[in-house]
């Protein structure tokens, strides 16, 4: 039996994809998703969901890949910020391999509070996002504790929310129901939606009122477009792919390769918005300094007595100065050298005519 959308329920959602939360919740034994992706058995366990592990585990090598990249601007705008939005995604990512493949199963005990971990941490990183996307704006300054002692807080008291919220539902506490998850629908699908929708609309609003590119733009609609196929793929076309694809493959799989791409776009805007100063860099890469004006260039106009006499030329080597040694010593007159270096009166006559006299005695 089919069913339509309705606010505060899951039905809907839990038939059309295999959702972390769904075998918790509209009755004792959950709701089954009308088609799912085959299982494959690796000695005595079975995998579930095998290709979409493929995909979190290739996000954990990406996520890494790109977090080492930001750590090496020092000096860019939301380092530190950014880098807490890329540990909290893999931290979900790694959740997601345990709980995606029924590696911890659904039936086991440690099942719920799994699962309202990766609930609270959904949310957590949802926010985080959000916040990073004020930084650009300058309300405070990055990088400070105020800044991020702010950011870890709050993203605390949201995955304090999300996680109480989420294990409420599974057990029944405090008025909450697995029947009528309303609580639940909120801060596990709604709350993320508000979050993505402010974040790229701000990001817009920052692009066109303070920066000069915009190229920049193009990062945040491959965003926006990676994020609602993924969306659309999860919730509308799940059944649709899983049928033609013989169970291979379901909407889980495209959602999860979809989110994947959403990050990294917002790695690619973050780094395309940011630029780093070089004067206060120690990255481990030397910086590539462009010369515009040489100080000793080769042009003729620069010292022209050395391009005439070099040692390449047969002459002595040229000095600091730009004086040559033919120029210092062997063109020069023998009477004025000496006259000029000594004088007429100094040390018994000093040399004369270079004769090799030298205090009036001779060699």
């Amino acid at each position: 039996m089919s069913h339509a959308f309705k606010f505060g329920s899951f039905d809907y959602f839990c038939e059309h994809a295999a959702l972390v939360v769904c075998p918790l919740l509209g009755s004792s034994q959950g709701t089954m998703a009308t088609c799912y992706s085959r299982n494959v058995q690796l000695g005595k366990q079975i995998i579930f969901q095998p290709a979409t592990c493929f995909v979190h585990i290739a996000a954990l090598g990406m996520a890494a890949i790109m977090l080492f990249h930001v750590r090496s601007k020092y000096t860019a705008v939301g380092r530190k910020e950014i880098v807490t939005f890329f540990y909290m995604y893999m931290f979900v990512e790694l959740l997601a391999i345990f709980l995606d493949s029924a590696i911890i199963p659904t039936s086991h005990a440690v099942y719920p509070w799994f699962a309202a971990v990766y609930a609270g941490a959904v949310g957590a990183l949802y926010w985080c996002i959000l916040i990073n996307g004020f930084v650009g704006f300058q309300l405070y300054e990055d990088g400070t504790p105020i800044s991020l002692w702010f950011l870890r807080l709050s993203c605390l008291v949201i995955w304090g929310i999300c996680f109480f919220v989420a294990i409420a539902t599974f057990k029944g506490y405090a008025s909450f129901s697995y029947e009528k998850p309303t609580g639940l629908f909120v801060t596990y699908l709604i709350f993320p939606a508000v979050c993505a929708v402010i974040y790229f609309v701000s990001q817009l609003l920052l692009v066109v009122r303070t920066l000069d590119d915009r190229w920049v733009v193009g990062d945040l609609i491959f965003m926006a477009g990676f994020y609602v196929c993924g969306i659309l793929l999860l919730l509308a076309f799940s059944v649709t792919i899983c049928d033609k694809v013989n169970h291979y493959v379901d909407g889980v799989f495209f959602f999860s390769m979809a989110m994947l791409l959403t990050v990294m776009m917002i790695y690619k805007y973050w780094d395309s918005i940011t630029k780093e100063d070089l004067e206060f860099s120690v990255g481990s890469k030397a910086a590539v300094w462009e010369v515009k004006d040489p100080l000793m260039a080769s042009g003729s106009e620069y010292y022209p007595e050395d391009d005439a006499q070099s040692s390449y030329r047969g002459a002595g080597g040229s000095l600091v100065g730009g004086m040559g040694g033919n120029n210092y010593y062997g063109n020069y007159p023998q009477q004025q050298y000496g006259q000029q270096a000594f004088g007429q009166g100094g040390y018994g006559g000093g040399y004369t005519q270079g004769n090799g006299q030298y205090g009036g005695g001779h060699y």
